[in-house]
């Protein structure tokens, strides 16, 4: 598998990044069983059009891994994937502690990739 560099997320700058975009909430959201309005915190997807770009942690193997996925009701894609940087490893083990899983970033590492997202 190639992994993308931390440079390369200045090419997303432009996307509708949803930095609070739970992982469970973006598979409910676009399920047709949980395509619906009921708690408000994101508007119904409407049809195959609507894309939701979103960062997770995915600390099922090792190394743990940072994704940008683009999902829409058809299908998933990753745009970016890389390791988890060493300096965001105490952060991860603060947060999930020995929970396995895909999980939405924590505060840490959301900076941290806002920080490369938005480069100049």
């Amino acid at each position: 598998m190639q992994y993308s560099r931390e440079e390369d997320l200045k090419k997303f700058s432009s996307l509708p990044i949803e930095w609070d975009l739970d992982p469970a909430d973006a598979v409910t959201l676009y399920l047709e069983w949980g395509n619906n309005d009921w708690h408000a915190e994101h508007p119904p997807v409407r049809s195959k059009d609507d894309f939701a770009y979103y960062f997770v942690l995915d600390n099922w193997a090792q190394p743990p891994m940072l994704r940008l996925v683009m999902r829409n009701s058809e299908a998933t894609e990753d745009l970016w994937l890389m390791p988890l940087p060493e300096e965001l490893s105490a952060s991860m083990e603060e947060e999930f502690g020995a929970l396995k899983g895909v999980f939405m970033p924590s505060e840490s590492m959301k900076e941290w990739l806002r920080s490369r997202v938005h480069a100049s």
